[in-house]
């Protein structure tokens, strides 16, 4: 049996997906803790697993109206400081093995250094430099492979540069030598240290000159809390009437001005096209009122999913991931910036979406033509049902697991 730490913090989309391998690992016999933000660990607890939070907050009040402002604050080098610290405080009793998400890998190598014990990397985009394509969090552009190439290692030498301080000091923190950064990244490529992609290679296909070690599992999947049940108003509402369209926006924080515009271009939209609609909330807190729409707080999209017609998102990773396993036609609606332009991309080349519609950009008019286009036009659902039939043959979990035994089971060099 092995003591596994998944150490994440993020969104709701950037933690639920783990507790799928968490769940199979502790099937398998290991003791898992999971740190998650404080109000995702009564959700994560309902799953079956131990979660500790790991809380975050800035020195003054977030503005409503700048959440773009504040997420800016969270990645900055003070900000994932004390993201780290607390991090750092969140496992201090704990001897392990790490999986470590993108924010807990800048205090996480240390920790294991420090603790002289194994760690794997789980990521939902990819982010390693390749010829394939820039990193995720770069875009949607591709400009063949040196271009490719050289914007992931400009990337990598940014991170290094902008993080290095804040590393060496989660380092002194835990009494390890300071090394710089061009070091411990050769540290940790060279022993092919592991770091595993949860999605789909028919998604995304493992880039071929990625080094060894960097693998692409399959998709993993959240947990429903043990003993979910739907909202009856919600049950009643997909009851009453034919196969809504799903809309929403994921963790997508908006300020109150653009999220009432959007409420309303949907609203419009919707009744435009005279379909029933499924909004939720998220982050953006929309708020949708109309006899054929219903407004939702978060449920299980792999229920919800097998209930509707369509979906229109922002193209997150867990949200795009559950629409492609339900085999449901997409309209993409990305904000600019992280990974959601990257992804509703891949949605376009991969046939599944009627139309990429930039949130900044979103009217009611280009919303209805999109969602209409999704409903009537046969090859969306034809490529969608296609890919989820292989979507499903993959098991992302197990890959997992077998990756941590593997690693448990492996000798320490003398």
């Amino acid at each position: 049996m092995a003591h596994v730490v998944i150490a994440a913090f993020g969104s709701r989309g950037d933690l639920v997906p783990l507790t799928d391998f968490g769940v199979r690992l502790r099937e398998a016999g290991h003791d898992v803790v999971m740190t998650a933000t404080p109000d995702l660990v009564d959700e994560i607890t309902a799953c079956g697993l131990q979660a500790r939070p790991v809380d975050f907050e800035l020195d003054h009040d977030m503005d409503p109206d700048k959440p773009r402002k504040a997420a800016m604050e969270m990645v900055s080098p003070e900000g994932m400081r004390k993201l780290g610290g607390n991090v750092l405080a969140a496992l201090a009793d704990v001897l392990l093995l790490l999986l470590l998400s993108p924010f807990a890998e800048l205090a996480g190598h240390p920790l294991a250094e420090a603790r002289d014990i194994p760690s794997i990397g789980v990521r939902l985009q990819p982010l390693s430099t390749t010829a394939a394509f820039p990193p995720s969090l770069l875009g949607a552009w591709s400009a063949g492979p040196i271009i490719n190439r050289n914007a992931g290692h400009f990337a990598t030498a940014m991170f290094d540069r902008i993080y290095g301080k804040t590393i060496a000091g989660f380092r002194d923190r835990l009494g390890v030598p300071r090394r710089s950064q061009r070091a411990l990244r050769r540290q940790r490529t060279h022993p092919e240290w592991p770091v595993l992609h949860g999605f789909s290679p028919n998604v995304v296909a493992r880039p071929g000159d990625w080094r060894p070690g960097l693998e692409v599992t399959g998709y993993w999947w959240p947990r429903r809390p043990i003993g979910w049940e739907p909202p009856i108003e919600l049950a009643a509402f997909l009851e009453s009437g034919s196969a809504p369209v799903f809309l929403g926006l994921g963790s997508l924080m908006l300020a109150k001005g653009e999220a009432t515009r959007v409420s309303e271009i949907v609203r419009q939209a919707l009744r435009t096209v005279g379909v029933r609609g499924v909004v939720q909330a998220g982050g953006a807190s929309l708020d949708v009122v109309d006899d054929s729409i219903i407004t939702i707080g978060s449920v299980p999209h792999d229920w919800l999913f097998s209930k509707v017609a369509a979906v229109a998102h922002s193209c997150g990773a867990g949200t795009m991931a559950a629409g492609l396993r339900a085999g449901l036609p997409a309209v993409a609606i990305p904000s600019p910036g992280g990974d959601q332009p990257f992804w509703a991309r891949r949605l376009h080349e991969l046939g599944v979406s009627s139309a990429t519609l930039p949130r900044p950009k979103l009217t009611a008019e280009r919303l209805a033509r999109a969602i209409d286009t999704a409903l009537t036009e046969p090859s969306h659902r034809t490529h969608a049902q296609q890919l989820a039939a292989r979507i499903a043959e993959e098991d992302g979990a197990a890959a997992v697991v077998t990756a941590v035994e593997k690693l448990v089971d492996r000798p320490k060099p003398r």
